[in-house]
C-alpha cells in the first residue's frame, strides 16, 4: 500500500485528494505531477485497498481519482466500493490517451465521469475552489451530461465568482486560423480573464502578457523550436498550449521546451480556467514577480 502526501499550499487545510490506481504510466504520472501545489494527495494501488486505508482526522476525501492506464481496468463494482467508503465524495475515473478512437455510447463505469488525463489538474485546481466556497458545481452533474451543458453551468458558476481584489493575470492568444483566434478569446472572457493580444498564427517573440494562450491544433518539432525560443526570450512567460492528440512524450517535450500546461483541444471550460487559477497561485507562491522582458 502506497501512502503520499503532498507538501502544498492547500486551499483548505481539511481537504485531500485519494489517488487510486496506477502512476507508473507516463501519463498518468503526469497527470499525477499536476496535482502538486493543491491539497495532499493519499495513494492506494486498488480500490480494495484504498477502501480499507485507516485516515485518521479525515472522515472523507475531496475527490477520489480512479486512474486506469488501460480501458477496462475497473469496474463498476469498484467504483461503487468505493462510493460505499466514502459516499459524500464524488468519484471521477481518470483516463490515458488510449481511450482515443473508442465509441463512445455514455460513461464506461455509469455514474462516473471520466476526465482525460490532460484535463485532470485544472478540472480538479477548479473543483476544490468552488468546493471550499460552498458553491455548486458540474462535479455534480450526471456523467452523461454534453459538454455544451457543462460549459453552460460552468459558465455560470465562473460568473458568480467574486473579482478579486489582486490584479488577474493578463493573456495573450494565438492560434493558426481566425476563427479559433475568436473562440479561445470568447472562451477567457468567459473565464474572467483579460486578453491583450491576439496571433493568427505563431505568437510574438515580445508577448506582452503574463500568460500565453497556443493553440498548436496538432504539436509538431517547429512548435517546440518556437516555444523553446519563445521561452528563452520571456523567461517569465507561463506558456498553456492546446494539442489535439497530446500524448505522454509529446507532453513531457513540451513541458521541457517551456510550457506550463498542456491541454486537449476542444479545451473545457472548468480545465482552463481551473489551468490559469493554478499559474495564477503559483505565481503569487513565488512571490507573484514575473520577467517581463
Amino acid at each position: 500500500m502506497r501512502h503520499l502526501l503532498d507538501t502544498s499550499a492547500a486551499v483548505s487545510p481539511r481537504r485531500f485528494l485519494l489517488w487510486v490506481g496506477d502512476t507508473a504510466d507516463a501519463e498518468l504520472a503526469l497527470a499525477r505531477s499536476g496535482l502538486a501545489g493543491l491539497v495532499p494527495v493519499v495513494e492506494a494501488d486498488t480500490p480494495e485497498l484504498a477502501a480499507d486505508m485507516a485516515l485518521p482526522g479525515q472522515l472523507s476525501p475531496a475527490i477520489v481519482l480512479l486512474a486506469a492506464a488501460l480501458p477496462g481496468q475497473w469496474t463498476l463494482a469498484d467504483a461503487v466500493r468505493l462510493s460505499r467508503r466514502w459516499p459524500l465524495a464524488p468519484v471521477v475515473s481518470v483516463a490515458t490517451s488510449l481511450i482515443d478512437g473508442r465509441r463512445r455510447s455514455g460513461p464506461p463505469l455509469p455514474g462516473v465521469e471520466e476526465v482525460p488525463w490532460t484535463d485532470l489538474p485544472g478540472r480538479v485546481a477548479w473543483w476544490l475552489h468552488v468546493m471550499a466556497a460552498g458553491r455548486p458545481g458540474t462535479l455534480g452533474m450526471p456523467a452523461t451530461a454534453r459538454r455544451e451543458e457543462r460549459i453552460m453551468e460552468a459558465a455560470v458558476r465562473i460568473r458568480e465568482w467574486p473579482t478579486p481584489q489582486r490584479s488577474r493575470p493578463s493573456i495573450s492568444v494565438a492560434a493558426a486560423r481566425t476563427g479559433e483566434v475568436e473562440c479561445l478569446v470568447d472562451l477567457l472572457s468567459v473565464a474572467g480573464t483579460q486578453v491583450v493580444r491576439r496571433t493568427c498564427g505563431r505568437p510574438a517573440l515580445d508577448e506582452p502578457a503574463d500568460v500565453l494562450v497556443w493553440d498548436v491544433s496538432a504539436l509538431a518539432p517547429a512548435h517546440l523550436a518556437w516555444l523553446q525560443i519563445l521561452s528563452a526570450n520571456r523567461p517569465g512567460l507561463r506558456v498553456v498550449l492546446l494539442d489535439s492528440f497530446p500524448r505522454g512524450d509529446s507532453t513531457t517535450a513540451a513541458l521541457r521546451a517551456g510550457a506550463a500546461a498542456v491541454l486537449a483541444r476542444p479545451v473545457s471550460l472548468e480545465a482552463l480556467a481551473g489551468t490559469l487559477l493554478r499559474l495564477e497561485t503559483a505565481s503569487i507562491g513565488l512571490g507573484g514577480g514575473q520577467d517581463r522582458g
